[in-house]
């Protein structure tokens, strides 16, 4: 056997053993039928299992092997298990896992044409098929990337540099309240602040309105701002909803607006019949992301960003340094088209799932999952015990068990947190919550290729007929969390009895009722004056304390205000990141008033200290939304 002066060498026939002992284990740990969707634990119980320091000499590989197996990776989420249908499973292929042990194994380079040739060469074939699957012309552009996030954000740099060039004050970015938070991540980290992102209230549907994205575009035009990008979404991650991608599409090419699609989740969808039906207009897209570690059924990490003029994102991102001058020259290097130089061949595992398995075997696990939503949409719908909350759609169906007689919002959704925490304890199913329009909702989202009817079935069973646990006590207000103000109070702008009495803070504690005082601010208006418009930028939140207002949309006199209602929470909210909805009503003083006022900000750190106030607000928010969404 050969030797080498290497310290790092292992002999081809230690790899061999290596790989065949290693695949034993990864193959036990896949077939394990005891192993649950979801297996907690405890930084302190995995401190204990796995020593944080580095040993200095070599261990036994089977030892090493057995820990993992033992003490490590049973330990989170089997994003692959067939009850695992919270937030987005992940159920990957083991021919694409094989893809990636290749790729890692031999470390391939394709950030240039000469670092891989052959890798570079796969990603642009694989590329290809989700241009042609999708209706992209083969002149489109792309790269893969890590995943969605990564995706949108290489998106929005395009964008900029595309139309814009250099980031100014003014550029303008519309997403709606559905849109994923990967948007207002990239947002923020390409320089918008919290005045340049437009969330916009969707319809009924928890689709993008394009009046709505119209009436915010022209609003801005008029005070000399660059409306840049719009962020619509294939396939939300709350309910499956697609937005209407050809109205969207012809209002920005109209306009000259960058449309960027979303479609992490629900873009492989076109493979079927009927996900291209739901996707119609996809194709006149600017931008669209993709996730094939989603449906398409790759290991974690395979994201993709298609651009439909190509040579736009070469000049968003090509930077060639002297020092890669001789790696040039190639068909294409990948590091022209994003933010990574070194990065390793993604396409080969797609390639190699994709060729082994056969694209009619995609189509047909896709439209299973389709399947399963659709039948148990209609399983809801015939349950005495359960209430549909949004349809399926493209595999997303949202539902929880009705509450008793005389329940509010509140015992409902602790009824359904407790039922979602009691499945999760069976090992049987794990699911996650959302709330739509400010109602709690337990959302399904059947992803993976091997989850069956009984699957679904356990779950819906489940929230139709399990006893439900019994609330655990609240805690002491002692114990609870203070206000983060405490302690650089000043003298109050209102009296605290004044504020005790006022119905928006009943049930908040009075050392918190004590830092609002100090917050807040006096506003006086007279009578006939606006206090908010439509689409300006302010996003205070407003109590009055004495007079009248009326609230108007669309010149249409919607509701009337006195003395102890509140007004302005829908913008005061954060939706992400920072960014917050617009105003979207017009409210004008009927008397002369006099208005407790809070910040952002300060109305942030209300609604994370004072649940009562919190769970208010946002109630009214959403019933709001739901009026402005008609």
């Amino acid at each position: 056997m050969e030797e080498r002066d290497d310290p790092l060498w292992l002999d081809p026939e230690t790899m061999r053993d290596l790989g065949y002992r290693a695949v034993d284990a990864v193959v036990d740990l896949l077939q394990d039928p005891s192993a649950p969707p979801v297996r907690r634990a405890t930084a302190a119980e995995m401190a204990a299992r796995v020593p944080s320091g580095a040993p200095e000499g070599p261990s036994p590989f089977d030892e090493l092997l057995g820990r993992l197996s033992a003490d490590v990776l049973p330990y989170g989420s089997r994003h692959g298990h067939p009850g695992f249908f919270a937030f987005i499973p992940g159920g990957g292929t083991f021919p694409g896992a094989l893809g990636d042990f290749v790729a890692s194994s031999l470390n391939v380079f394709t950030g240039t044409w000469l670092g891989s040739a052959g890798g570079s060469h796969l990603e642009q074939v694989v590329l290809g098929w989700f241009k042609d699957w999708i209706g992209y012309p083969p002149t489109a552009g792309g790269i893969l990337l890590s995943g969605g996030s990564a995706a949108n954000m290489t998106a929005l740099a395009c964008a900029r540099e595309a139309l814009l060039g250099a980031m100014t004050d003014t550029a303008v970015a519309y997403v709606s309240d559905q849109a994923h938070s990967s948007l207002a991540r990239a947002a923020r980290t390409l320089g918008f602040r919290a005045d340049q992102v437009r969330v916009l209230p969707t319809d009924p549907g928890f689709r993008m309105r394009p009046d709505i994205l119209a009436a915010a575009v022209e609003a801005d035009e008029r005070i000399g701002r660059q409306p840049l990008f719009v962020g619509a979404t294939a396939g939300t991650t709350n309910t499956g909803a697609v937005d209407p991608l050809p109205e969207l599409a012809r209002f920005c090419r109209a306009r000259g607006l960058w449309l960027h699609v979303d479609g992490a989740y629900g873009a492989f969808a076109a493979l079927t019949a009927r996900g291209s039906e739901a996707l119609a207009g996809l194709a006149e897209a600017d931008s669209v992301t993709l996730d094939a570690h989603k449906w398409l059924f790759q290991p974690y990490e395979c994201g993709c960003l298609l651009v439909r003029d190509g040579r736009r994102l070469r000049d968003a991102f090509s930077i060639m340094p002297d020092y890669l001058s001789d790696a040039t020259g190639g068909e294409v290097d990948f590091a022209d088209l994003g933010l990574q130089l070194t990065r390793g061949c993604r396409a080969l595992k797609v390639w190699l799932s994709v060729s082994y398995f056969g694209l009619a075997a995609f189509r047909r696990a896709i439209d299973r999952a389709i399947d399963l939503a659709a039948w148990a949409e209609r399983r809801i719908e015939e349950s005495p015990e359960l209430e549909l909350i949004s349809p399926a759609s493209l595999g997303i169906v949202a539902f929880r068990r009705r509450g008793k007689a005389g329940d509010d919002e509140a015992a409902v959704a602790q009824c359904n947190a407790a039922l979602a925490a009691g499945l999760e304890a069976t090992g049987a199913g794990f699911v996650s919550s959302t709330r739509l329009r400010g109602r709690y909702a337990v959302r399904m989202c059947i992803l993976n290729h091997g989850s069956r009817a009984e699957d679904v079935e356990a779950v819906l069973d489940w929230f139709a007929h399990a006893p439900v646990p019994a609330a655990p006590p609240r805690a002491p207000a002692a114990n609870r969390d203070r206000t983060a103000a405490e302690g650089w109070l000043g003298p109050p702008a209102v009296p605290v009895a004044q504020l005790a009495r006022l119905p928006v803070f009943a049930g908040v504690e009075r050392d918190q009722l004590k830092a609002l005082a100090s917050w807040c601010r006096l506003q006086l208006v007279p009578a006939g004056a606006a206090v908010t418009r439509p689409w300006e930028l302010t996003r205070d939140f407003f109590v009055i304390l004495d007079g009248a207002a009326a609230v108007e949309i669309d010149g249409e006199r919607v509701r009337d205000l006195t003395a102890g209602d509140f007004f302005g929470e829908i913008a005061a909210l954060d939706w992400g990141a920072g960014y917050g909805y617009a105003r979207s009503a017009t409210v004008v003083a009927t008397r002369d008033s006099r208005l407790l006022a809070l910040s952002p900000a300060q109305f942030q750190a209300l609604v994370r200290s004072a649940p009562p106030f919190s769970q208010r607000v946002k109630a009214a928010a959403s019933d709001r939304l739901t009026r402005v969404s008609r």
